[in-house]
């Protein structure tokens, strides 16, 4: 297949032409429509930021912890565009792909300055005596992997965009601890630093497929600080040191007139016309904690051909994140 629907242009299918899959356990090989567009394989950042809807009130608090050096701290609720907006400032500021760290209750700081795989070293080691029957120790550099945080501490003309992603959900000292680190603008890699002089400057792998950083005497110093931008959904608060140390944007839920300009930015102009009552729907459910998304999903759907007005498949794509919708 090599055309693809324009933005909003409803596919010309039968009455049932939408349905690939018909329950009825009949083998077909149907031509696949174009998926949506923000559920396409490419660029991150072109994805993400070509249709970002952002107001100028916001655009001035971006600014402002551009010009400050400081983490923007991005709170709102699910599907208000914390994390795309991270990927539109290193789009449109020409930053390289963003560098991300997505927390969980798990998640430590350690493991996002970097990796030093031991176990694997320790294998290559063997191997390579029973080999060549020598006393042969694989180099360190390839088994040290710098983490999103690392790497954006590597120092470099233009600085990276970081996004720690739902920091929320990590543990409480979390927030703390890597302010700290971003402060200081420098960590240490210890195994590095062990090694002797002869051995003082290391290549070792970044968060950058393919790439390599040259790390001296086991220290990884910033040269610019890097665009923080910091995700949260409000499950817990922040340490009051940690919000002082940082500028805070609130995303409110969308009005009415932004979900327009949004279904519009992904769907093309036209695409509300046969939509008004799944948005009035959605309107009418959003207090139950719906998010942007599912209201694209299903103008999507209607323009291909789906009949909303079932019930059933109402509560199918604009359920509720909190539960059964």
């Amino acid at each position: 297949m090599t055309s693809e629907t324009p933005p909003g242009a409803r596919p010309d299918r039968g009455p049932d032409g939408w349905r690939l899959f018909h329950g009825d356990r009949v083998a077909r090989e149907p031509e696949l429509p174009p998926a949506p567009a923000w559920r396409r394989f490419g660029p991150q950042a072109d994805r993400q930021a070509a249709r970002y809807v952002i107001t100028e009130d916001q655009v001035d608090v971006v600014n402002a912890a551009i010009h400050l050096r400081r983490p923007l701290l991005v709170t709102g609720n699910p599907g208000t565009g914390k994390t795309s907006l991270a990927h539109l400032i290193a789009h449109e500021l020409s930053l390289g792909p963003v560098l991300q760290w997505a927390v969980n209750s798990r998640s430590a700081l350690a493991d996002a300055l970097y990796r030093y795989d031991a176990v694997g070293r320790l294998r290559e080691t063997h191997l390579a005596r029973e080999l060549g029957g020598g006393a042969v120790e694989a180099g360190i550099d390839n088994y040290v992997r710098l983490g999103p945080v690392g790497t954006a501490l590597v120092p470099r003309h233009r600085p990276r965009v970081l996004l720690v992603d739902e920091l929320d959900k990590g543990d409480v000292d979390l927030p703390n601890d890597l302010l700290t680190v971003l402060e200081d603008g420098y960590f240490e890699i210890p195994e590095l630093a062990r090694l002797p002089e002869d051995q003082s400057v290391q290549s070792v792998l970044t968060s950058d497929a393919g790439e390599r950083a040259e790390v001296v005497r086991g220290i990884v110093t910033c040269t610019e600080f890097p665009v923080v931008v910091i995700t949260s959904n409000a499950e817990r608060e922040f340490p009051p040191a940690f919000l002082r140390r940082c500028v805070r944007l609130n995303l409110p839920d969308p009005t009415e007139e932004r979900l327009r300009e949004v279904v519009a930015a992904h769907l093309g102009p036209s695409a509300m016309a046969d939509a008004e009552d799944v948005l009035r729907t959605f309107l009418a459910r959003e207090g139950g904690g719906l998010a942007t998304d599912q209201l694209l999903n299903a103008v999507f759907l209607r323009g291909a051909g789906l009949d909303l007005s079932a019930e059933h498949l109402i509560k199918a794509v604009l359920h509720n994140l909190g539960g059964a919708g």
